[in-house]
């Protein structure tokens, strides 16, 4: 789309350059399109030429949509990509939404009933004119063959998780090297600007949100969090099933683990001061807790921080229970 960020589709393109030169037998073929079939100006005023209109394009494996700015009611533009993004979608193709693309698949009836990503200042925007569609504040989201992200690099993490969904997971780590990342961000991680969206989708839920984020050393009870936002526990369960697919306690369990995650790959408190800190009642509280939410434990998630900065291969980490990471806390 006219206006796209050249970074946003770089990372998408290089992201299949890379699979194929992975893979044993190159098989991602890139058609670049645009509505008329003319070069089309990225923001940062760069003109980029094109292979074929979107009319003339046949339905491939996946079309995805780079965008910058969301469709307006009745414009042209709106109605050729819709055309064509539901002829894709009824031909089986993967849809794939980058920065504000999300916006785009949703004006073509593409995301009712999908989780979708969407550049942070238009997480609002898109829940307000999508009821129905539940828009994350995380860097992407793959949904069933809808994938979309937010701006910047989250192209890149979300074609490299959708590479490794259909090579498997060494393919994508072999892609994230090629591309010189220090890792691949998971979908679930949150736009660092992303809440302000949120906030003002709902006035009570941004209240209960900003009491979550106040309070996650000494969590307050879904009871606790009700009354302080003047709504009933029934009511504050809906705004979060509604606009975030998740129940209440749910979601601050969620964001007290991102906040002990950041604190063990940035800071030097042991695995136990930010397991207290974190509201969790223990050491063996926290290392549970850690595991079933991100598959490993807090020690292994530390080790894995310390690996990346030895020159030397890292010896094998991860206790043989989850009690033992509290027993001798890294530095």
């Amino acid at each position: 789309m006219p206006g796209f960020h050249l970074l946003e589709l770089a990372g998408a393109i290089d992201a299949l350059g890379a699979a194929n030169r992975v893979l044993e037998t190159p098989l991602y073929d890139l058609q670049l399109l645009s509505i008329d079939g003319l070069a089309v100006a990225c923001r940062e005023g760069v003109r980029i030429e094109v292979d074929a209109s979107l009319a003339d394009a046949h339905p491939g494996l996946a079309l995805a949509v780079a965008a910058s700015r969301m469709p307006g009611r009745g414009m042209r533009d709106a109605l050729a990509v819709s055309a064509a993004l539901r002829h894709a979608a009824g031909s089986g193709s993967t849809l794939l939404g980058i920065g504000s693309g999300a916006g785009w698949l949703a004006a073509a009836g593409l995301l009712e009933g999908y989780r979708c990503a969407i550049r942070w200042e238009q997480v609002a925007e898109l829940a307000a004119q999508s009821p129905n569609t539940i828009v994350s504040e995380h860097l992407h989201e793959a949904d069933r063959q809808r994938l979309t992200c937010a701006g910047g690099s989250a192209s890149i993490d979300m074609t490299i998780h959708w590479l490794g969904q259909r090579h498997g997971g060494r393919v994508a780590q072999q892609i994230t090297t090629q591309l010189g990342l220090e890792r691949l961000r998971p979908g679930d991680e949150r736009q660092r600007h992303a809440r302000a969206g949120l906030l003002s989708a709902s006035s009570k839920l941004g209240d209960a949100l900003a009491l979550m984020h106040a309070n996650l050393g000494e969590p307050l009870s879904t009871d606790d969090i009700a009354n302080l936002v003047g709504v009933s526990r029934r009511q504050l369960e809906r705004l979060f099933k509604q606009h975030l697919d998740e129940l209440p306690a749910r979601w601050y369990l969620q964001l007290r683990l991102d906040r002990a995650r950041g604190l063990l790959q940035q800071s030097s408190q042991s695995i136990l001061q930010i397991g207290l800190s974190c509201g969790f009642a223990s050491g063996p509280h926290f290392s549970r807790a850690y595991r079933a939410h991100f598959g490993h434990t807090p020690r292994e998630e530390r080790a894995g921080r310390a690996a990346a900065w030895r020159t030397a291969p890292a010896a094998s980490a991860g206790p043989a229970n989850a009690d033992a990471d509290f027993q001798d806390p890294l530095p």
